[in-house]
Parts: C-alpha cells; sequence; structure tokens
C-alpha cells in the first residue's frame, strides 16, 4: 500500500485534507432548494463509500509496503472492526447534530460552537493518545486557529439578523463535543506502524472504508429523524429520493461525499508521520477555507458593514499563524 515517507508530503496531505472539510459543503449549495439535506444526505453517504472502495483497490493495494486492502480487512479483529464503524456513527451524529444547529441558530453560531470545539478537543484527545510533537507550539497554533473561527463568527454576525436560541447553541456544544471524538475511535482502529501493522488492527484505507459504513448504516437511524422530524422546512420521505432527485442531484450529492472521504483518507495516510493529533488539527482549519469560500466565491460579505474587513484580515492572520505552529511542532 501507499505509505508517506516524509513529513512535507504528510503536511501537504493535511492541507489537502483542510482543504476538503471545507469546500465539500459547496456541493450543497449547487443542489436544488427543493432538495433537501437529508435527501442530499444519503447521495454524500453512498460517495464515502465509493472513494473509500476506489482507494483502497487502488492506493491501498498498491506497492510492497504494509499490507493490501483485502488482506488487511480479512484479518482485522472484532474489536478493531467496530472501533473504525463506531467512529462512522460517531462522525453521523455529530455532523447531523452541527447541521441541526445552523438551521436553528445560523452559521454564525452553530458553525464556530461546533467546529471550534471539536478542533480543541480532538487535538488534545489524540495527543493523550499519540503524543508527538511540541506540545507548547501545538496548542498555541490550535489556540490561534479557535481565535480565528471566533472573528470569523463575529464577522458572520454582522452579515446576519439571525438570534441565536439556547437550544441551537445546545446541539452545536453536543456536535462539537461527538465531532471531537469520531477520529480517535478509527486511529484507536488503526496499527501504528503502517509499513509492519500490528495483526488484527486496520490500515488507513481499510479504517477509512468500515468508517463510511459505520456513517452509512447508522444513517438508516439518524438521518432518517430528520427527514421526518426535521427543524426546519417539510417532512421528506423515502420516495422524494426517488421521486424529486434527478441524475444531476445523485452526482453533486455523491461529489460531496467523494470530497470529503478524500480529506479523511488524506489525513489517515498523514498521521504516520504527522502524527494524529496534527492531522486531525490541520484538517479543522477547514472552517477557514470555508470562509474562504464566503468571502471571495459566494460574496457573503460583499455588503457587510463597516468593520467587517478588519475582522475577517485579523482572521485570515490568526490562521495561517496557528497553521505554521501547527506544522512546525512536529519539527520541533
Amino acid at each position: 500500500m501507499y505509505i508517506v515517507d516524509s513529513y512535507p508530503i504528510a503536511v501537504l496531505l493535511c492541507i489537502i485534507t483542510m482543504f476538503c472539510w471545507g469546500s465539500w459543503a459547496n456541493t450543497q449549495k449547487l443542489a436544488s432548494k427543493d432538495w433537501v439535506f437529508p435527501l442530499f444526505y444519503w447521495d454524500y453517504t453512498l460517495g464515502l463509500i465509493i472513494l473509500s472502495l476506489i482507494f483502497g483497490m487502488t492506493l491501498g493495494s498498491s506497492g510492497t509496503g504494509g499490507q493490501d486492502f483485502w488482506s488487511n480487512l480479512q484479518e482485522a479483529t472484532s474489536p478493531a472492526l467496530w472501533s473504525a464503524f463506531l467512529g462512522g456513527v460517531v462522525f453521523n451524529i455529530a455532523n447531523l447534530l452541527i447541521v441541526a444547529a445552523i438551521d436553528i441558530a445560523g452559521m454564525a453560531i452553530a458553525f464556530p460552537i461546533g467546529i471550534g470545539i471539536a478542533l480543541v478537543l480532538g487535538v488534545i484527545v489524540n495527543y493523550v493518545a499519540t503524543p508527538l510533537g511540541n506540545p507548547v507550539l501545538l496548542f498555541t497554533g490550535v489556540g490561534l486557529v479557535s481565535l480565528a473561527i471566533l472573528l470569523d463568527a463575529k464577522a458572520y454576525r454582522k452579515i446576519s439578523s439571525r438570534s441565536a436560541s439556547f437550544k441551537g447553541i445546545a446541539i452545536s456544544i453536543a456536535g462539537g463535543i461527538l465531532m471531537g471524538f469520531f477520529f480517535r475511535f478509527v486511529a484507536a482502529s488503526m496499527s501504528a506502524d503502517f509499513a509492519n501493522p500490528v495483526l488484527g488492527l486496520l490500515t488507513p484505507y481499510s479504517a477509512v472504508f468500515v468508517f463510511s459504513l459505520g456513517v452509512f448504516f447508522s444513517s438508516f437511524l439518524f438521518n432518517t429523524y430528520f427527514m421526518y422530524r426535521p427543524v426546519n422546512g417539510k417532512p421528506a420521505r423515502y420516495s422524494d429520493y426517488f421521486r424529486l432527485g434527478s441524475p444531476r442531484l445523485h452526482f453533486i450529492g455523491i461529489l460531496g461525499g467523494i470530497i470529503w472521504c478524500i480529506g479523511m483518507s488524506f489525513s489517515l495516510i498523514a498521521s504516520d508521520k504527522a502524527g494524529f493529533a496534527i492531522s486531525y488539527g490541520l484538517g479543522q482549519g477547514a472552517t477557514m477555507i470555508a470562509a474562504i469560500w464566503g468571502v471571495f466565491v459566494w460574496k457573503e460579505f460583499k455588503n457587510a458593514p463597516k468593520g467587517t474587513n478588519l475582522l475577517l484580515g485579523l482572521m485570515f492572520l490568526c490562521f495561517f499563524i496557528g497553521l505554521s505552529l501547527i506544522i512546525i511542532a512536529r519539527l520541533s
């Protein structure tokens, strides 16, 4: 299987992860307004499975290092398989809760709270489990990225008249806590040495595949709930998926899942050289990538009031300094 052989390449993969995790939601913007998120989400979960299989049968089955994709799956123990699967279930709950919180409280409140908590908690949990990198530089960098997320929230508040509710904030917090833990479940299923994997543990390629199955199968419970009991809008039915879904809409949803799963795969592949805390921390800088899309592509701040550009400038400054510190942390 393909194994990263240097830290610079690992950093590059983490940066690609950040762009993927910060960009996949654009596919939902491209979908029809009649194509509600729970219907879009079914195609998104299929995209995860498709990409994880493609990577498993190509990158995960090539080269002489490690263990090939299918052999690794066949020899994996039940605890390893369940850990990766549980990671998918936890991620799924967290992802849907944050989406629900955005519907209630708005992007300016729900996303920064949820992803901010996930960033800090995820780095702490993964660093405690696998302490790689200078902790002072790592957590200073995480602090600056968190500050950038707060500045992003303040900027969004200037263009949004929507007020937060206690329910929306509470759901954001719950989603953020769960999002901070899902990566650890997947990491715990994997061998620390990719070149010579421990018998019974997963490689990054098989771990992502089992993770994607966890997301897909748990959606029959969690996504079904949001279909029939939406936070906003009318309920959706399973028949709507086939009745309203055009080939274009299904393709857009699958593409969204593929983009996110590329990021997840690269993050785990990079963790061999970067460590789980750094690869996860860099990936969760995706909030700033989403902000870049909002500023420069979707023109969300075009008519923003005075002072917004200063907040955006400080946001990007904190983000890039924080990102640099997280990268340097592994070299110290």
